[in-house]
């Protein structure tokens, strides 16, 4: 096997599309490995789940799954044989019975970090304000007002369904722990790493490097694939 015949798929979080993820679509695509982002409809868990099982059915052959934030969640709540590695960005891992907001609010909040409440329509936006503050505060002017704008919101239902067993307690797992994250802790990467047993990429990046440090981010990938290679 070689690293092309290797497919990846790309989760997005919350408050983001899968734009948030064209830097590292872009090295990825430019070296022959094919590169889907799933697009979730960020309205439950199981929608969310369910259309990244529609996006993994499009995709040929064995599949490196890397999700960010939220996503972490929902990657591990795949069952798809074609899924040989797992690679979490800065995101979360709920373990079997918990919800992603469990291991969201795990610890104390980092000063900068956004008030969260659900909106009349019951949807959760990310504060303006909270993009330069917080989701990636190493962003330059255009990135924030790109992901500002194209921001999406997430529902409650998508944070608070206990898991099923998690898929990274079946494949293997990678995780970049973001040390300057603002919206997740650094602790919290660190406790979910190590319970996951992942191998571990600490790097001094924001809660969003598939924006502002691409290259770690695909290093990462990269990584996984050989080893999906070499199995």
């Amino acid at each position: 096997m070689a690293m092309n015949d290797v497919s990846v798929v790309l989760v997005h979080g919350a408050w983001a599309d899968g734009s948030s993820w064209a830097n590292v679509i872009a090295p990825l695509k430019a070296s022959g490995i094919e590169t889907v982002a799933a697009p979730l409809p960020l309205t439950s868990f199981h929608d969310d789940v369910a259309a990244l099982d529609r996006t993994l059915e499009r995709v040929d052959g064995p599949v490196v799954l890397a999700g960010h934030a939220y996503a972490g969640g929902v990657i591990g709540g795949t069952r798809s044989e074609k899924v040989k590695a797992l690679v979490y960005v800065a995101a979360l891992a709920p373990d079997e019975g918990e919800t992603v907001a469990d291991v969201f609010a795990r610890g104390t909040a980092h000063p900068q970090a956004p008030k969260l409440a659900p909106d009349a329509h019951g949807l959760i936006y990310l504060p303006e304000a909270a993009f330069a503050a917080a989701f990636a505060q190493n962003a330059s002017k255009q990135e924030l007002a790109v992901l500002a704008a194209v921001q999406r919101p997430i529902s409650p239902a998508c944070i608070t369904v206990k898991v099923e067993r998690p898929l990274w307690k079946d494949r293997p797992a990678w995780f970049l722990v973001a040390e300057q994250d603002r919206m997740i802790v650094v602790d919290n990467h660190r406790f979910m790493a190590e319970r996951m047993k992942a191998r571990v990429r600490s790097h001094a990046v924001d809660h969003t490097p598939l924006v502002t440090a691409p290259s770690t981010v695909v290093d990462i990938i990269r990584e996984a694939i050989d080893e999906v290679v070499k199995a």
